[in-house]
């Protein structure tokens, strides 16, 4: 066994001659013991100097070293403790009311001026942080609805120029009589209800617009001879329209204008449901009154726009329901092409004519598919308010919506049916409903009437919501046979999308001398 001898003198240890199991402290191991403390010594007065430098001298030695060299160990993670109490916090005053009578930091830097001013604790300063949060959160809603108060405004005024080009090409109508002469000429009447050429129909008061949709479809045609324009316009815009079209003939192509003033039979009293969207007083009101009324801060952006757009007056306008009656306006043709004045023709469409409608009255792009998931995903539900019985109980809210704008119809199909007449139908009860059962314009009441007669064409033909948003795929639009800048920001606006709206001014003459004098530019 192992035995340990303990002197002692004078009541003290004496170290000499302590003997541990035959081995003695050796005076070179404690050599190399001090010299090796003297090397590391400085080393870790200079670390902890430098930690205390950058503000972390509260945290433990080995937590330092940790963050110096290494990842912390969690048991000593102070920013990991420190997320934990604050996430605790956040969530304690996340439900709290707050107190009657606190100030509310207008910024992030007055929140820390109080806090250090006053010395709050941290949960008032959370507390206030949360208020500020708020308070900011209301005025950003509140800023969002604002904007796109101000953008519908914008999308439903007239701009300067336009009513400046529409002014000059009036007087130009009553003062030269080359602006005044018939359209077509007499020679060429007969084209008008011939059959074998390819017949384009569009309602429109927008000179400017309208020339860009007659000039692209005229331009990319393969045989602009067979191409005649049937332009509809509205009687203020009669004589401009006439004047700019005979100033600037698109031979060989033919223009017709003709105002609406013109079919004798198109009357209010003829027509009771125009007279009704012209005198209802809820009707006045949803179109004219507050516009705020409905709305919701919480919406997104785009949804806000549809809203109001869907509050736009052109849709109590006789040009907007104007598609409705084309077997009467032209009783004559078979087969017509219509077309929005919001779109630009970008291929030959003469291929239309060849599309076999199996019966069908009305060939157009199906809405509920496709990439663009804003713009091509509308079915019923999108359009029709279905907690309505009269609505749940006569449609599917699944059923695959359609768009309008670029449409092709077989008038003698339509005539065989009733559709005029389902379409009146289903506007009265929507204005007996007081406008409950749908919110958007035209395409509701359409969406029903054409119901059963709709033949789906393919969606290059026709390509939607340029109008909508800026994240339109390019590529996309530079194939697509017609475009529709359909929402708030057409092409002819401010508030145009700058990359999709030179589509839509590659059409425009700018150094046209009424164009110029009105100070119409491209950019």
């Amino acid at each position: 066994m192992n035995r340990i001898t303990i002197s002692t003198s004078n009541g003290f240890l004496d170290f000499t001659k302590v003997k541990v199991a035959a081995r003695h402290l050796s005076y070179r191991t404690l050599f190399y013991t001090v010299l090796l403390l003297a090397f590391l010594l400085p080393f870790a007065f200079i670390t902890t100097a430098l930690m205390t430098l950058e503000n972390v001298s509260k945290c433990s030695t080995i937590d330092c070293l940790g963050r110096k060299w290494g990842p912390a160990f969690p048991p000593f993670d102070s920013n990991l403790r420190d997320s934990k109490r604050i996430l605790s916090l956040l969530s304690q005053v996340a439900t709290e009311a707050l107190p009657e009578g606190m100030s509310i930091p207008e910024s992030f830097d007055d929140l820390i001026a109080e806090v250090g001013t006053q010395n709050l604790d941290t949960r008032t300063s959370v507390l206030k942080l949360r208020a500020m949060v708020e308070a900011l959160d209301r005025q950003a809603k509140k800023a969002k609805l604002q904007e796109a108060l101000y953008r519908h405004f914008a999308s439903t005024g007239i701009p300067k120029g336009l009513h400046c080009l529409s002014l000059k090409l009036t007087t130009e109508y009553t003062s030269n009589a080359r602006a005044r002469c018939e359209l077509p000429s007499p020679e060429l009447v007969p084209r008008l209800t011939d059959n074998s050429f390819h017949h384009y129909i569009m309602a429109s008061d927008n000179v400017l617009a309208a020339s860009v949709v007659v000039s692209s479809t005229v331009k990319n045609a393969k045989e602009p001879w067979k191409i005649v324009f049937h332009v509809i316009t509205d009687r203020k815009t009669y004589a401009a329209m006439h004047a700019w079209f005979a100033l600037y003939p698109l031979s060989p192509a033919i223009v017709e204008v003709k105002g609406v003033h013109q079919f004798s039979w198109l009357t209010k009293d003829h027509v009771p449901v125009l007279e009704a969207l012209e005198t209802h007083n809820n009707v006045l009101w949803y179109y004219h009154g507050d516009l705020g009324v409905g709305t919701d801060s919480s919406d997104s952006p785009r949804l806000l726009a549809s809203k109001l757009q869907a509050r736009s007056p052109k849709y109590i306008s006789i040009l907007n329901h104007l598609r409705i009656y084309l077997p009467e306006l032209f009783p004559e043709l078979k087969r017509v092409v219509f077309l929005d004045d919001d779109v630009v023709v970008q291929r030959d469409l003469s291929p239309l004519w060849r599309i076999d409608m199996k019966g069908k009255v009305n060939g157009a792009v199906e809405t509920c598919r496709g990439d663009d998931t804003w713009v091509m995903s509308k079915k019923f539900k999108t359009y029709f308010d279905f907690s309505n019985p009269l609505i749940a109980s006569n449609f599917d809210p699944e059923k695959c919506a359609w768009a309008y704008g670029m449409n092709i119809f077989d008038l003698e199909a339509w005539r065989n049916s009733d559709i005029t007449k389902v379409y009146h139908h289903w506007l009265k009860q929507n204005i007996n409903a007081n406008l409950t059962l749908w919110r958007l314009g035209t395409l509701p009441p359409s969406l029903i009437a054409f119901d059963g007669y709709v033949h789906p064409i393919d969606p290059s033909w026709h390509m939607l919501g340029l109008g909508y948003q800026a994240k339109t795929n390019i590529e996309s639009v530079k194939q697509a046979g017609v475009i529709h800048y359909n929402g708030q920001a057409k092409p002819w606006l401010d508030i145009a999308f700058p990359d999709l709206k030179s589509f839509w001014t590659k059409y425009v003459d700018y150094s046209n001398e009424f164009v110029r004098h009105c100070n119409i530019l491209e950019s």
